[in-house]
């Protein structure tokens, strides 16, 4: 029995509606965004933890990345295994040029979000010849070399880092502006305004020239080489862009934190925003923004669930263990709810409308991956 698609028709009727509704639901949108850090929220979402500490960092810092590292694996169809290594060049960007140079926070955004972008470049230029898995190996590799160099060089503190990284500006009398350490509020806004101003430049980016090429290099890069597409300086462009919205990450975010390490910069944050775009709909800027929501928010949720005895002893009794923090278990539950979500619905939560049609087609890759499955064969007709 063919199962409804539910996610579909709400995209057709979405797409026939006039467009001054879907800027109205955008906006609002918009409005509830910027009411999230309210208590009464943070009760129901975030029990037992600081929900504004959650909503900048990891929820709103992964939000962020994954929209640029859809930009790569969704529009243009590459696999990057080293995106992390873009977030720690911003950071480290801002921790250099705040804490050595005392340049203000509003200078090194656009600096530091240049210099991730450059090392896209620098990145891609020798290796987006190659395709598939030998691509993914390596960006691997690239986001080794950064974490690892960062780590045994002098100008970036070694295994120390960098103590004391400036906070932005404040706006004095307004006290949602005024960054300090104690408020995550601020810098949630901070990252929420930088998120809305990604969102607009990857939508008029897909709409545009350049999101053609992506699409037709990600769906057969050699057709669209053959049809005159420059694939090599598009992917060029696709990379650039995807690490300059990495490294502005990176900046936000260190000038939240006061020290930075080459520790918070590990393999194991990659494959995490991989997933949030695989999870969420790659290619789907609104199925890519809840796959992160949902990335960073179920872990923390599950943390804070250890205030819930009974969901503990269900626990234990299920697993036969006798626990004392319902918290211990959160990865465990986590890894589970997304292996059975890639069981049951293996194009994502909110997948976009080509990549739904590619699911139902058999062709499971993304882009050049090449995961393509084969019609079935019938007994008695030639292989």
């Amino acid at each position: 029995m063919k199962r409804p698609d539910i996610t579909g028709a709400f995209s057709r009727r979405w797409r026939a509606l006039p467009s001054w509704v879907r800027w109205v639901a955008r906006l609002a949108a918009l409005a509830i965004a910027l009411v999230l850090p309210a208590q009464s929220i943070a009760r129901v979402m975030a029990p037992g933890s600081d929900w504004r500490t959650l909503l900048f960092f990891p929820i709103g810092v992964y939000v962020l990345l994954a929209v640029g590292l859809n930009v790569v694996v969704g529009q243009a169809g590459l696999l990057d295994l080293g995106y992390v290594a873009f977030f720690a060049i911003g950071a480290y960007s801002m921790a250099l040029l705040g804490h050595n140079e005392h340049w203000n926070f509003w200078l090194i955004l656009p600096a530091g979000t240049a210099l991730a972008g450059l090392a896209g470049v620098v990145l891609g230029a020798p290796t987006l010849r190659l395709r598939g898995d030998y691509l993914a190996i390596v960006t691997l590799g690239f986001g080794e070399i950064v974490r690892i160099s960062a780590n045994n060089v002098n100008f970036t503190g070694g295994p120390r880092g960098i103590s004391g990284v400036p906070h932005p500006p404040s706006v004095h009398g307004v006290k949602q502006l005024t960054f300090g350490v104690l408020d995550a509020r601020p810098y949630y806004y901070l990252v929420l305004a930088a998120i809305v101003v990604v969102i607009v430049v990857s939508r008029r980016l897909e709409r545009s020239r350049v999101g053609r090429a992506w699409a037709s290099i990600r769906e057969d890069e050699d057709a669209a080489e053959l049809m005159g597409v420059p694939t090599l300086r598009f992917k060029l462009w696709a990379f650039a862009i995807g690490a300059s919205f990495g490294g502005m990450t990176g900046v936000i975010w260190g000038s939240k934190v006061i020290s930075i390490t080459p520790d918070n910069f590990p393999l194991a944050l990659s494959i995490l925003i991989l997933a949030c775009v695989v999870l969420g709909g790659s290619g789907n800027l609104p199925g890519v923004v809840l796959g992160a929501f949902v990335v960073a928010w179920l872990p923390e949720y599950f943390r804070g669930a250890a205030a819930g005895k009974p969901l503990t002893h269900a626990l234990n009794w299920v697993i036969g263990a006798h626990a004392t923090d319902f918290a211990e278990y959160r990865t465990m539950l986590f890894g589970a709810a997304l292996v059975a979500l890639m069981v049951f619905r293996p194009q994502g939560l909110l997948p976009s409308t080509r990549r739904r049609a590619e699911m139902r087609e058999g062709e499971g890759g993304l882009g050049t991956m090449g995961a393509v499955a084969d019609e079935p064969q019938h007994i008695g007709e030639p292989e």
